[in-house]
């Protein structure tokens, strides 16, 4: 793996990017927006499943909307997190805060995927509430997803790794 850390980090393309403060600069911030739109529209979509959001819509509606922006939002995070990452890729990759951190947004998005795959079988329709079931996988995937927030802002401090 450290050949492929080293081998990241020297890439002339990455290099520029990343040594350069106006390209990092919208590369950090390309990062931030695709984590919100991939957090904060999964947040709705399991707020919806609790109950607790968008009550006058149904889940399928809602999750409909949502989804695809939760979807833009991951790719916009990996793609500039993966540029990011390539200019202290030998530090980051042996960081275990960062190990953490790629960890549980995996687990994050595996719950977000069980969501999306089951999200228009759990609406009732005569109560328009979600089964316990459904509650408790959205209440875990919120969970997961502050814990993804949490765990991605302490990385630099923790790490060392800026």
């Amino acid at each position: 793996m450290d050949q492929f850390y080293q081998a990241l980090f020297h890439n002339s393309f990455l290099f520029y990017i990343n040594s350069s403060v106006a390209l990092s600069s919208v590369m950090e911030l390309a990062h931030f927006a695709g984590f919100m739109m991939l957090v904060g529209s999964m947040a709705i979509v399991d707020l919806r499943i609790l109950g607790i959001a968008g009550r006058n819509r149904t889940l399928a509606s809602l999750a409909q909307d949502l989804l695809p922006w939760m979807w833009i939002g991951f790719i916009f995070a990996l793609v500039s997190g993966f540029v990011m990452f390539a200019g202290d890729a030998p530090d980051f990759g042996h960081s275990w805060v960062f190990q953490v951190k790629v960890v549980w947004i995996i687990v994050a998005l595996i719950f977000s995927i069980a969501i999306q795959w089951k999200v228009s079988s759990w609406e009732q329709p005569e109560s328009r509430s979600a089964p316990i079931g459904a509650k408790l996988i959205a209440l875990i995937s919120l969970i997961l997803w502050i814990g993804a927030i949490l765990v991605s802002v302490e990385v630099p401090a923790i790490s060392g790794v800026s």
